[in-house]
């Protein structure tokens, strides 16, 4: 999160307004409800976590054990059972 100067970004009159309750300190402002993103959606971590997951179903459904899909995927025995038995996609 980046600091921006508030007599740059706001109005004189609001910035006047705001003043009236703080001044130079920092004041988070957070976004409008529903644009706010999910975690890793903007790096992109949550689709390559999804296609991993599915890949491991996959390969679970072919015939992998547990105990190979954790040696290959460097993962728990416990955490690999919980991706290839959940229903989520």
């Amino acid at each position: 999160m980046k600091h921006v100067n508030g007599s740059v970004v706001f109005p004189e009159r609001l910035l006047e307004e705001i003043q009236q309750y703080v001044q130079g300190e920092c004041v988070y402002i957070p976004q409008r409800e529903g644009r706010r993103m999910a975690w890793g959606e903007r790096s992109g971590q949550r689709a390559q976590l999804a296609r991993r997951n599915q890949a491991m179903r996959e390969q679970f459904r072919r015939g992998a054990s547990i105990e190979q899909l954790a040696v290959c995927y460097h993962l728990s025995h416990d955490r690999i059972k919980k991706i290839v038995y959940s229903t989520k996609p």
